[in-house]
């Protein structure tokens, strides 16, 4: 018999090996009932067999081996996509869901072979029977990944709304402290309650903007007309108050007014310096240097210390991500300052570059002026 055939006149036994092993070894499958737990099985057993029993060129069968089978337009989700779907709400990982096709796979030739005894099993039968599994595999893992991705952006949105209000209270009541004139031991602790909570907010900050960016909804900018030399003096300023044994040196050139997002500029510059601070020289000062011509402005901020390797600048604006030597230093932060800042140039039409040697390390952003 036809392995395809075969599939069609046994897809109730098939399914209780499935669910078998669903019940057996999957511990989120344990208070699911058979219906649940059969879910889309029968449905992509069906599509199996048509696919096997369909003629396909080889370079079909290629694709389909490695997942990348066209869908069929205007069709909607697959059986397979949506079985990802219901195992992700169910509480499945990825690696138990995947484990279900291993049964499957295996369950399905074990029953073949041991119920048709073929003596010269049909091998066009057999792998075109592992493309199609392989294909539902690739179908279901690339749902399955973007619903856990989805949910858990949808959380970190809920995290970071929920968590405003309490901090808010926070720096107020620690802000109220501070005016009491308490006592010398009030004011320090109040004064430490306001540095990490504005240490805290900041944190909270980065975590909802690379939420926003995660959604697909970009960073949020308000341009208004600005003078970059309040803007960055200012936020200059508060730097060098919160590292006093520190140097930061500020030099603006050129015609510096325009139409951007100031406090998002203000960001910019501080998650730049700050990692200056964090990886430059502690005995020479970061350098910020703003320049305006007619066509845009560059914000630069250079520190010296240890070169940047190639590996490191290459994947530097990417999020959650540190290079080697700065794994287990500094750890205070998300790993998303520069990440933020490349997608705040970004939302300004404009862009960031890193670059490193021996000398000094140099982070540049270029805003075109609107037209």
């Amino acid at each position: 018999m036809r392995l395809a055939d075969f599939i069609q006149q046994n897809t109730g036994r098939i399914l209780e090996e499935w669910e078998e092993f669903a019940t057996g070894l999957l511990p989120a499958a344990r208070n699911l009932g058979s219906r649940t737990l059969r879910d889309h099985a029968p449905q992509i057993l069906q599509a199996v067999a048509k696919d096997i029993s369909t003629a396909q060129t080889s370079d079909t069968q290629s694709e389909k081996s490695m997942g990348r089978h066209p869908k069929v337009l205007d069709s909607s989700e697959t059986a397979a996509q949506t079985h990802a779907l219901m195992r992700a709400r169910d509480g499945f990982n990825i690696n138990q869901m995947v484990a279900e096709y291993r049964a499957l796979r295996a369950s399905v030739l074990r029953l073949w072979l041991g119920d048709c005894y073929p003596d010269s099993p049909n091998l066009d039968d057999m792998i075109r029977f592992n493309e199609a599994i392989d294909q539902a595999v690739a179908e279901s893992v690339s749902l399955f990944d973007a619903q856990v991705e989805q949910a858990r952006n949808l959380l970190l949105g809920m995290l970071g709304h929920d968590m405003r209000s309490p901090l808010q209270t926070i720096l107020a009541t620690a802000s109220y402290l501070a005016a009491l004139n308490a006592g010398e031991k009030v004011s320090e602790a109040a004064g430490r309650l306001i540095r990490s909570g504005v240490s805290m907010n900041s944190l909270l900050e980065d975590l909802c903007d690379f939420n926003r960016t995660r959604l697909g909804l970009g960073i949020n900018v308000i341009p208004d007309e600005v003078d970059l030399t309040d803007v960055v003096a200012d936020v200059v300023e508060q730097l060098r108050a919160a590292h006093p044994d520190r140097g930061i040196d500020l030099q603006i050139l050129g015609n510096v007014k325009g139409v951007w997002d100031g406090g998002r500029l203000q960001q910019v510059i501080t998650n730049l310096v700050l990692n200056a601070l964090r990886y430059g020289a502690p005995d020479k000062s970061v350098c910020v240097i703003v320049t305006g011509d007619d066509a845009e402005i560059r914000l630069e901020v250079r520190n010296s210390g240890p070169a940047i390797d190639r590996l490191t600048l290459e994947r530097i604006f990417d999020p959650l991500w540190r290079g080697p030597d700065q794994t287990n230093r500094h750890s205070a932060g998300l790993g998303l300052g520069l990440y933020i800042a490349s997608e705040i140039a970004k939302a300004h039409h404009g862009s960031i570059k890193a670059r490193s040697d021996q000398a000094e390390t140099s982070f540049e952003v270029r805003l075109p002026r609107p037209l």
